[in-house]
């Protein structure tokens, strides 16, 4: 099994980033801020004012160590990353398959059954841990009906031969899923009406935006890291500089962060001063805060549980390359049909 390696996430503005033997230093000024071997990593997230040093870069693009650079809000800039790697031969088989309209559908339906099924696991936990308290038998009555309309949703995807009828059944269960996402969160504070993303007019669509765009770059460097290609994808339309197949890996884990933003929510590790109104009516997490995920996130990522079509206990951080691997070996002709990650 693949070692899981860590992310390191840079933030402090000013900060100057370089290569000291074996190890990655950060400073500030003359100040010594950090210092990490370079093994160990399998990438850096640099938000804002970052700069590191050539000879670094350098390294990290020979060591297959990805440099991504992010503002200070979280959105994507750009990506540093060494010669692409993988099969050619694979990469080949993955872009015929995307133009075959009938293996392209298939994939892209497994995907979103997997996404649907997710989001179906995380209203019955709900309804599981809460659904008998006395206060809330209107909501959990809700759910019941919100959990059985994604049932129904799930089944009819199976009907579904064309990506547009894929995208119409996955923009219903969207719509049935986050119009009851307000009762999952367990503090008043925080209040969520619709999945809003450009801008975030809420801290909680602020809190999944954030997320969602962390797990998109673990599914991209898995994905190179199995030598297919990011940006050439089943479900998502292709787009120059899009990775759309980085954006169809990540479906089928939404569900996940959507549960670790509630968790960070409902255990008060972050509160509503811990964000910022912008004057377009956007909100964002404001630095200090944003250690705090980040630093949730990287343990969230430690967390183990069972793959049931590895049958192994494994690592969450590693759950998009083993999907990589899946998807890489039915491409390959290894395996019958491409098999989602379903949380159990």
């Amino acid at each position: 099994m693949r070692p899981l390696r860590n992310v390191i996430y840079i933030q402090t503005q000013n900060a100057w980033v370089h290569k000291d033997n074996d190890n990655l230093v950060m400073k500030v000024g003359d100040e010594l801020k950090a210092r990490v071997p370079i093994h160990k990593l399998q990438g850096l997230v640099c938000f804002g004012q970052v700069s590191i040093s050539p000879y670094l870069m350098a390294h990290c693009a020979e060591n297959g160590v990805t440099i991504t650079y992010l503002n200070q809000f979280g959105k994507f800039l750009a990506r540093v990353e060494g010669p692409v790697s993988g099969n050619v031969l694979l990469r080949r088989t993955q872009h015929l398959t995307g133009a075959n309209r009938d293996k392209s559908v298939a994939i892209a339906r497994t995907m979103l059954s997997g996404k649907l099924y997710n989001q179906r696991a995380v209203l019955r936990r709900y309804l599981r841990d809460y659904g008998d308290q006395a206060d809330g038998q209107s909501m959990a009555a809700e759910l019941a009906t919100a959990e059985k309309r994604l049932s129904r949703c799930l089944q009819q995807l199976t009907e579904c031969d064309a990506i547009d009828t894929l995208m119409g059944r996955e923009g219903e269960a969207a719509q049935v899923y986050f119009g009851v996402f307000q009762h999952l969160i367990r503090q008043p504070d925080f209040q969520f009406d619709a999945r809003r993303r450009r801008p975030p007019t809420d801290p909680v669509n602020a809190l999944l935006s954030f997320c969602y765009t962390l797990l998109t770059h673990d599914c991209r460097s898995a994905l190179e890291t199995t030598g297919l290609d990011p940006a050439s994808g089943f479900l998502h339309q292709l787009r120059s500089g899009r990775p759309s197949l980085a954006l169809d890996l990540a479906e089928e884990f939404r569900p996940m962060i959507d549960r670790f933003v509630l968790s960070l929510i409902n255990k008060r590790q972050l509160a509503l001063k811990d964000f910022e109104e912008w004057p377009n009516g956007s909100f964002t997490l404001k630095e200090e805060p944003r250690r705090i995920l980040l630093a949730a996130w990287q343990d969230r990522k430690q967390d183990t549980l069972m793959h049931p079509w590895f049958e192994e206990s494994v690592p969450v951080g590693l759950l998009p390359w083993l999907q990589a691997q899946i998807l890489a070996r039915f491409l390959r002709g290894d395996c019958d049909s491409y098999v989602p990650f379903l949380w159990k």
